[in-house]
């Protein structure tokens, strides 16, 4: 097929729910791929998080196509080596208990609300079910996810949602107490906002809050979904903070290309869920989990050390930029707030060059696969910067 004939088949038939930009790919390997006229790309976006190995990772294919090759489902009715591997993996390498595996990242914050709310009514009785979120967060677009999600914009149209959600200001700590009640059952949020801006919390804050919930009992829920499974240069984020939360939701990186979402559950609610009480006839798909023990081999001390140097790398060169007003973010989970210009038109101007970026509001989102090359993040940079400089002297 040719591009002209996919974008029409696309626009005829795919429901409009995404702006798409005038690109189709055709194939890739690591960091670099390759458009239906040939056209070579950098891929700074990892498709917003999920490849964390790049693409066509060749470890990650052996082991995807063989457990294909052996069997592709089967009910979670039963036992299967690639999920309880997964689930061994997350508990190791996160400090949790036990793991439930959904397909997506809503999927992942849909089972970790319905899990607070049964722990908190379980010890509290019907009225503690409230879960206080922070204002830009987002944490997916189910209604009850969308609910969650601390932005107004997001929420139009949309009405009425599952009730029970709180909205305190990020980083605000009185605010956060001013909400607290009777009816709390937990306090959910990201490490860093990355829809809503690529904001990290501050330290002291989430110090903070995680002192609050222990001090009341209530649970404290940490939305991994796209900061997580090395992404920031620590397994989880929340590890950069030296605390434990007591349910965290993950996704995106976890399958490296395949859709796989999970709950994992700390001390204070690992038997949280009783037989009945969830589910999800995907979860656990086995080739998902192949792909993802293949991740999770991966992520050793010395592999999230690189990604942390590949961020720093990315930033110390950006910084210099004259038209850079502002970086934020973790690891290669990076936002550049443009001086002049805005993130739409230089994340277009970067696609006609040949480097795949992302927006986040206002500011230019990178996300590159952790396995990119010095050579790619070079590449990629030079084209960035360039992008850049031409919006500041537009």
């Amino acid at each position: 097929m040719t591009f002209s004939e996919i974008k029409e088949l696309d626009q005829t038939y795919v429901a409009h729910t995404y702006g798409r930009a005038n690109f189709a790919l055709k194939c890739g390997k690591g960091s670099t791929c390759e458009d239906f006229d040939g056209k070579s790309y950098i891929d700074f976006s990892s498709g917003i998080g999920v490849n964390s190995l790049g693409f066509a990772d060749p470890e990650w294919v052996k082991a995807v196509s063989e457990q294909a090759s052996c069997f592709a489902h089967i009910s979670n009715l039963y036992f299967t080596a690639p999920g309880a591997l997964t689930a061994k993996q997350l508990c190791e390498k996160s400090g949790m208990k036990k793991v439930f595996f959904g397909n997506s990242g809503a999927e992942a914050n849909e089972g970790m609300i319905k899990a607070a709310r049964k722990y908190a009514q379980a010890k509290y009785g019907k009225e503690r079910y409230e879960i206080i979120t922070l204002i830009n967060s987002f944490h997916g677009r189910t209604i009850t996810t969308v609910a969650a999600t601390g932005q107004v914009s997001m929420h139009v149209n949309f009405d009425p949602f599952t009730p029970g959600f709180v909205y305190a200001e990020a980083n605000n700590f009185n605010d956060v107490v001013s909400k607290v009640s009777d009816k709390t059952a937990a306090i959910m949020m990201e490490m860093v906002q990355g829809e809503g801006g690529v904001i990290p919390l501050d330290a002291d804050f989430v110090k903070k809050i995680t002192a609050l919930c222990t001090e009341k009992d209530i649970l404290l829920l940490v939305d991994e979904v796209q900061t997580g499974i090395g992404r920031t240069g620590y397994f989880y984020s929340f590890q950069a903070f030296d605390i434990q939360p007591d349910i965290v939701s993950s996704a995106k990186g976890l399958g490296g290309g395949l859709p796989i979402g999970a709950v994992l559950f700390g001390e204070k609610t690992a038997e949280t869920f009783a037989p009945g009480d969830h589910g999800s006839t995907f979860g656990m798909n086995p080739i998902a989990c192949a792909g993802a023990n293949v991740v999770l081999n991966r992520l050793t001390d010395a592999f999230l050390a690189d990604v942390t140097r590949k961020g720093k790398k990315l930033t110390d060169a950006i910084e210099k930029c004259a038209n850079v007003e502002s970086i934020t973010g973790m690891g290669m989970m990076i936002g550049v707030m443009p001086k002049k210009g805005t993130s739409k038109e230089i994340v277009a101007k970067c696609l006609e060059k040949g480097l795949i970026v992302l927006t986040a509001h206002e500011k230019v989102r990178l996300l590159p696969p952790l396995v990119i090359t010095d050579a790619e993040l070079e590449q990629g940079l030079a084209i960035l910067l360039e992008v850049f400089e031409e919006a500041g002297n537009a």
